[in-house]
């Protein structure tokens, strides 16, 4: 036995050696020494960990939660070993993005939600079998290769996709040559078409392009992409935002950052309200740059406070439309009971509101702001998203403005100018045309893009055909907003927004109607670099939690010396 215990004695030392423990013992020792810290052998600690292997990926764990408005959606937890333990690192909930208007019909919004549900789970499903399998031991920094093992298992996933359905698609013809007697009917059902082809040739507009198809199970990828980012600088010991724009600008840490200007929602305007005025779904306020984000925000909550004023008396809204906001200050007219005005908080964190026309609603955001001793086009600027895409009649070929009123794309091009001439401080148009509208986007463009942002939100594609070509998939505009959904890569929005920086357009990280209560939106775009950030009101968890992070960063950043 003492032979047996020599023997692993000299064992363990060659090994020690060879591992020069030793002499990196004898280094912390002398380096520590001097310091003589008060916890000797946590600092011996924290000396040690530099040589210890990099974290690599244990496993992945994919589950179904809650968005911030009740839906399903995915949350995807990230662990390591570190130092030979397994250890939880990070996690991330993914946003949901529905493309059904808010006019649909109730069974389109029911086979959606159960779509939604079977997407969610499929997604659960991905992350903890073949996505933990494929990732397990690989390190969580190297996003590229990561990015690119999940863009990879997703084209497989569409591709498997399409071939079930040529399958299924050829076995229903099938079936049916084989109990159609004659082509009678066949015959009967293309004489039939031209008509509906001829009215709709009456109306000279684009045809509406088919939604784009969302893969079942696609917010895995998103999921796992982004909560990699997370684990990646959680692991770097760097904020989220700073590691986005390291390995933007090739692992260069940037000597100045710039925070995005919050486009924030004041006002959403139902356009399934009784009130006649559809053409605007959103009306936000941006701060002037040369406030810091949190001047902007407090100026912003006191007009919101004016409105929400103005709004519970509609008498007194009355009042202050005539421009008097001292008379619309000493109105105390009696409450009748609860305004038709303001009905609640939006699922976008604001008030939800009605107007019967355009100029009511804007001379209504000139009185709040007057109120609260602030001037439009000075101290406070407008943005207002049209949804054009919901306004459009196919049968009559034009845009449903008011209850009853339609107006051509040429027309509506007219429209916005007229608005823009008369109201300078609207500086940001999103979404004012069908992105099928390109002849009139161009015209809206070089009448007014050196006056006003024209941004496309949904009339620009997913990112996916975005990075393909832009000059197809997206019409002329200032900018585009991007939101991090489905099947969408971090390395995708570096990509894209390189892109985007090059041809000078401004790039607009976009929050989803289904917003989740994770912030590292806010972290994208301030690494990425955009110039805006859509994220909704000032109300509701999930979307003060971001404008939160949003003035921790600028905080961080101006405690640096690194914010321009």
């Amino acid at each position: 036995p003492a032979m047996a215990v020599a023997g692993r004695r000299r064992e363990a030392a060659e090994y020690y050696r060879g591992q020069r423990v030793p002499e990196r013992m004898e280094e912390a020792l002398n380096a520590l020494f001097p310091l003589r810290p008060e916890d000797l052998f946590g600092e011996l600690a924290n000396y040690f960990s530099k040589y210890s292997k990099a974290p690599v990926i244990r496993k992945l764990v994919g589950r179904r939660v809650l968005n911030g408005v009740g839906q399903p959606t995915l949350e995807v937890e990230i662990y390591c070993t570190v130092k030979n333990c397994e250890k939880r690192i990070c996690s991330t909930v993914m946003s949901s993005y529905s493309q059904i208007p808010e006019n649909a019909l109730p069974e389109t919004i029911e086979a959606d939600e159960k779509e939604r549900n079977a997407s969610v789970n499929t997604a659960v499903e991905w992350v903890n079998q073949s996505l933990n399998t494929m990732l397990r031991d690989l390190k969580p920094t190297d996003q590229c290769q990561i990015d690119r093992m999940l863009g990879e298992y997703f084209t497989n996933k569409v591709e498997e996709k399409k071939k079930i359905q040529e399958e299924e698609e050829a076995e229903a013809t099938l079936a049916f040559t084989s109990h159609t007697p004659s082509p009678a009917p066949s015959v009967k059902k293309k004489e039939a078409k031209p008509g509906k082809k001829s009215s709709v040739a009456e109306k000279p507009i684009p045809a509406a392009e088919p939604a784009e198809p969302v893969l079942c199970g696609s917010l895995a990828i998103g999921g796992t992409s982004l909560a990699m980012a997370k684990a990646g600088a959680t692991i770097s010991h760097v904020p989220l935002y700073l590691y986005i724009a390291l390995l933007k600008h090739d692992q260069e840490s940037p000597e100045e950052m710039t925070l995005p200007l919050p486009m924030v929602t004041l006002l959403n305007c139902e356009k399934i309200s009784p009130t006649k005025l559809k053409l605007v779904k959103e009306v936000m306020l941006i701060p002037p740059v040369h406030l810091s984000c949190k001047e902007g925000i407090e100026r912003i909550l006191d007009i919101q406070k004016e409105m929400t004023k103005l709004l519970e008396f509609p008498g007194k809204t009355h009042t202050s439309q005539l421009g008097d906001s001292k008379k619309g200050k000493a109105q105390t007219s009696e409450k009748k009971g609860p305004s038709q005005f303001l009905k609640r908080i939006s699922h976008l964190g604001c008030l939800t509101t009605g107007y019967d026309d355009l100029k009511q609603l804007v001379l209504l955001m000139q009185t709040a702001c007057n109120n609260t001793g602030l001037k439009l086009g000075t101290d406070m600027y407008l943005a207002i998203n049209c949804a054009a895409h919901e306004l459009m009649d196919y049968e009559k070929g034009k845009y449903e403005i008011l209850s009853g009123t339609f107006k051509s794309p040429d027309e509506m091009v007219a429209i916005y100018v007229e608005l823009i001439d008369k109201f300078p401080f609207i500086i940001a148009l999103i979404d004012p045309l069908r992105k099928e509208d390109r002849q009139q986007w161009s015209d809206l463009c070089h009448a007014l893009g050196s006056k006003c942002y024209l941004i496309a939100e949904d009339a620009a594609t997913h990112i996916s055909k975005l990075k393909i070509d832009q000059d197809i998939n997206t019409p002329t505009c200032s900018g585009v907003v991007l939101k991090y959904i489905n099947q969408t890569k971090v390395s995708d929005l570096i990509e894209l927004t390189g892109i985007l920086d090059g041809q000078r357009h401004i790039t607009i990280l976009g929050s989803p109607d289904g917003e989740s209560s994770d912030d590292s939106l806010v972290d994208l775009a301030v690494g990425l670099g955009a110039r805006f950030i859509k994220l909704g009101g000032l109300s509701r968890g999930e979307r003060v939690t971001k404008y939160n992070r949003l003035l921790a960063i600028e905080e961080e950043l101006a405690k640096n010396r690194t914010l321009r």
